[in-house]
């Protein structure tokens, strides 16, 4: 597949689910994320915010060619540890995010840190041909208003082409992530419950809720034991929040293996 559509003046803001690495194996996800990417203008760049970097200062991934992934996780098969993927990297990009976050003070440019799989699983499956350049930045709080600040900052490189995206999970709970009971396994309550809770205040566009979600979300302790995948939304938010493209549109729904797959997009 080949995102063929020449770059658009605007982008939207995704939030997605990443998954592990066997969601290559998911016939269904793949599909969907692959229809998913096929909706979309082709961007310039690709600036990713997921969950599984949080590093204070604020960091940048690496801007120079060869810098192999960061298989961040243990205990799979070999296989996991043998994909590729060879995306251009994005120097202009990171100079551009340096600016616009400088009231934050320093920003850290890693060179050697490459796309860990909440970056790469899923642009695997929307961006096969890894023609589109790529820099990962880091989550540098777990602080709501903060990202959601955050992602007003970077609101305007969307009118210069490039495709902003969270990538967390909209539940994520490992206790629910059980291999052998399968993927269709119908999901606990307490995940169900906070999904059609944040499905219904994305709908609604209620930022306060959201914001405040482990205060007034069903569930929300459970369903996010730890805050660092629900995270990457406020930055999503915020560099929606400033063209009036909070209207999310759920993009994928469902379970995998009890955890919310529920992902949106933002103008």
């Amino acid at each position: 597949m080949s995102n063929a559509t020449a770059p658009s003046t605007r982008q939207p803001v995704l939030y997605l689910s990443h998954g592990a690495p066997p969601l290559a194996d998911d016939t269904r996800w793949c599909a969907e994320l692959a229809q998913w990417s096929r909706t979309l203008a082709k961007p310039k760049n690709i600036l990713v915010v997921s969950a599984h970097w949080e590093n204070n200062p604020l960091s940048l991934s690496a801007t120079r060619p060869g810098v192999p992934l960061l298989y961040d996780f243990w205990g799979f098969p070999q296989k996991y540890y043998e994909v590729t993927y060879d995306a251009p990297v994005a120097p202009d990009l990171a100079d551009r995010v340096t600016a616009l976050v400088a009231d934050r003070g320093q920003v850290r440019h890693d060179q050697g840190r490459g796309l860990d799989h909440g970056a790469y699983v899923p642009l695997v499956e929307m961006f096969p041909d890894a023609d589109v350049p790529v820099l990962q930045m880091s989550l540098p709080t777990l602080e709501p208003r903060e990202l959601f600040r955050l992602g007003r900052q970077l609101a305007e490189l969307r009118d210069e082409g490039t495709l902003i995206i969270g990538s967390g999970f909209t539940t994520h709970n490992l206790r629910w992530f059980v291999p052998r009971a399968g993927a269709d396994t119908p999901p606990p309550a307490a995940s169900a419950e906070f999904d059609h809770w944040a499905a219904e205040a994305i709908a609604a566009q209620d930022i306060d809720a959201l914001l405040t979600f482990q205060t007034v979300a069903p569930a929300a302790h459970e369903a996010h034991p730890r805050t660092e995948h629900w995270a990457p939304l406020y930055v999503a938010l915020g560099a929606a929040d400033t063209t009036g493209d909070l209207a999310g549109e759920n993009a994928v729904e469902g379970f995998w293996f009890g955890l919310s797959k529920r992902s949106w997009q933002f103008g």
